[in-house]
């Protein structure tokens, strides 16, 4: 992604946090600013790595760390989805209802999941890109594992978040606090949950994948 895209992603996200600020001020939908916003770190973390980018190593895997740290705010938003259910989407004849407000809170949160997802999507590729380059191993199996590891950490953090209600910055606040339950959530449904969101993540990223091939 060039500069100039980079600064109209950042000028989008800023009009569109400042516009679900306004409008969304009030339960239950206002979640949807400080998740954007969330979901916008790792991207705006991405644009500052790339192969090479940058060239001090300790400074390159401080980066690559930090940004593990946030992503899963990014797909987090796919599990923000079942917010929609608040909407009361049905009517009493088992139809959905043509409500203009309910159709519109339903853009303003598909719009932020697919944005931010996509964006997202971009980022992991071009951080997996830039830690197979920076280790010397650019082979395609390579590349391919460490998208797939990194996605299953993703996976382990949106479970976090969603379930243990722990954000990102307790880490550095209260690390006991992460840490304990963290080592206490292992069950059979938190690791079906984790490998279904894998594969729901994996399943984007190889589908922009395949579309982004150039025709021959």
């Amino acid at each position: 992604m060039n500069a100039k895209n980079k600064w109209l992603v950042r000028a989008l996200f800023l009009v569109w946090i400042a516009g679900l600020y306004l409008y969304l001020k009030t339960p239950p939908f206002n979640f949807l600013v400080l998740n954007t916003f969330l979901a916008f770190i790792p991207i705006e973390l991405s644009f500052h790595i790339d192969v090479g980018k940058p060239k001090n190593p300790i400074l390159f895997w401080i980066l690559i760390v930090v940004w593990l740290l946030f992503y899963p705010n990014t797909p987090y938003l796919l599990t923000d989805l079942f917010h929609l259910s608040l909407l009361n989407p049905y009517g009493v004849n088992g139809l959905l209802r043509l409500d203009d407000i309910m159709w519109f809170k339903f853009s303003l949160l598909l719009i932020s999941t697919i944005f931010s997802t996509l964006l997202g999507l971009w980022g992991l590729d071009t951080i997996a890109d830039a830690i197979t380059s920076r280790i010397h191993a650019q082979h395609l199996i390579i590349k391919h594992s460490v998208v797939i590891g990194l996605t299953i950490l993703t996976s382990v953090g949106i479970f976090i978040g969603r379930f243990l209600r722990i954000h990102t910055i307790y880490l550095f606040l209260t690390p006991e606090l992460f840490i304990r339950p963290l080592l206490n959530m292992w069950s059979r449904p938190a690791i079906v949950f984790i490998v279904l969101l894998t594969a729901v993540q994996l399943v984007f990223y190889y589908t922009l994948k395949l579309i982004q091939k150039p025709r021959k």
